[in-house]
């Protein structure tokens, strides 16, 4: 590949990850029990891996039934829980994408995100009034429509939950695939 076509395609997987993420945080701040913020990024990290992942969620989350509509399950999905479209890296704390930074701040950069305090001092996000309308006008395409469906769903299971709860809870009820080396990519 030459150099323009690679800047394009990495361009192009920062947009759907930084669409991602937004839409994600939108959801979480706009379900009770949440205070109006995504709390952490152990949290985030945590939540788009069950966002990723659908077929594993409501494994991980006892609120979430796995017949839920919104989960929007393909056979395939549920055949093969792993094989995803954007796969995350196990690290020492469980799933994460080095991406986190520099997505949180081109959303922060562009004004669809803010920071705020979150519990004990960690960082928390909080969508813009532009973050909003953007989610709502992204929700109303077909392209991520089901994003937003599970986002929804994944938010209002994990209410009043912290990112180690869920960190624990994804440790404990998917050890199997969490019990790899670091660094490995969760397939």
């Amino acid at each position: 590949m030459n150099d323009a076509l690679d800047r394009a395609l990495l361009r192009e997987d920062l947009a759907y990850h930084q669409t991602r993420v937004l839409i994600l945080v939108t959801s979480v701040a706009g379900t009770t029990g949440h205070s109006g913020k995504l709390d952490g990024l152990t949290k985030l990290a945590k939540l788009d891996f069950l966002l990723r992942y659908p077929a594993l969620a409501s494994t991980v989350l006892d609120l979430l039934d796995p017949r839920d509509r919104r989960l929007a399950l393909a056979p395939e999905e549920l055949a093969a829980p792993t094989e995803v479209e954007a796969p995350m890296t196990r690290y020492k704390y469980g799933p994460w994408d080095d991406r986190y930074y520099a997505v949180i701040g081109a959303l922060v950069g562009r004004g669809l995100l803010r920071y705020a305090k979150g519990r004990r001092g960690s960082v928390a996000l909080v969508p813009t009034p532009s973050g909003k309308r953007l989610v709502a006008d992204l929700a109303a395409t077909e392209a991520w429509a089901v994003i937003k469906e599970r986002s929804d769903a994944v938010a209002e299971a994990s209410a009043d939950m912290t990112g180690n709860t869920l960190k624990d809870l994804i440790y404990e009820r998917l050890a199997d695939l969490m019990n790899r080396p670091h660094r490995e990519v969760i397939q």
